[in-house]
């Protein structure tokens, strides 16, 4: 990890996204949509042949990770600053939430824009944000008319044009592709605090659907993110994080 070693931790900005269903219910999508979903559906059931049950039931479990049939709820975002009072390592947490996602992504472009809008200065750091996070934020930014900020605007660039991203999936896979390792189970390798001990992704979708819960989300992905940056500087062989010095900002 000599790279990783060399980056000053307070440029790199370390993100998550939670996502669900675009719609509450199958039911409630358009004519079109429905029958769009149902040609999904025969991917993800792997079978031609199921009932319009079936097919409202893998919308519920299942739309949430695709772009074009789900929306973002949440983004949560930290950086790291050097505390001036105590002299150590703090991390600001702040999201980005609510059923309105338009605004949501466009305030979290005016962040992008605003303090973090060239590549070759700063980094985005996330879990597995090179296959999803990334890639859903800008298709949904797309969705809804909102120009996508130069440092996430990675169509058609080569891999080596991308270095900005700080993939923690990639970093502990060294090369390795044949499997997805989780928060979860890495927070547990490595010997920091799980972030999973309240809802895991699989509830985002009822407890915004059913609970109209948003806040519970945002303190659930700023904890997929304070968990990040610990695994970040874990594998980068830098000290973790002081519970004491966690910020969330409202």
């Amino acid at each position: 990890m000599q790279l990783t070693k060399a980056i000053d931790d307070s440029r790199i900005l370390f993100l998550d996204a939670e996502c669900v269903s675009g719609e509450s219910d199958y039911e409630l999508l358009t004519p079109d949509m429905q029958a769009l979903w149902r040609h999904k559906t025969k991917s993800i059931l792997r079978t031609d042949e199921f009932t319009e049950e079936e097919a409202s039931a893998a919308y519920k479990n299942n739309a949430g990770i695709y772009a074009e049939f789900g929306k973002i709820v949440c983004i949560s975002v930290g950086f790291i600053f050097l505390d001036k009072e105590s002299n150590t390592k703090s991390i600001k947490l702040k999201s980005f939430a609510g059923p309105d996602e338009d605004i949501l992504l466009q305030d979290f472009a005016n962040l992008l824009n605003q303090y973090y809008p060239n590549a070759n200065k700063s980094y985005i750091c996330g879990h597995n944000i090179k296959e999803f996070d990334i890639p859903y934020i800008c298709r949904r930014m797309l969705v809804n008319g909102i120009e996508l900020p130069d440092i996430i605007d990675v169509a058609g660039k080569k891999p080596w044009e991308t270095a900005h991203f700080l993939d923690t999936m990639e970093m502990w896979k060294f090369g390795d592709r044949k499997s997805f390792t989780s928060l979860k189970l890495l927070a547990a390798v490595l010997g920091f605090p799980s972030p999973k001990d309240d809802i895991d992704g699989s509830e985002v979708g009822r407890v915004f659907w059913e609970e109209n819960d948003i806040d519970r989300i945002s303190l659930y992905c700023e904890k997929d993110v304070l968990a990040t940056a610990q695994l970040y500087l874990r594998l980068s062989l830098k000290p973790l994080l002081n519970p004491d010095n966690v910020v969330h900002v409202s």
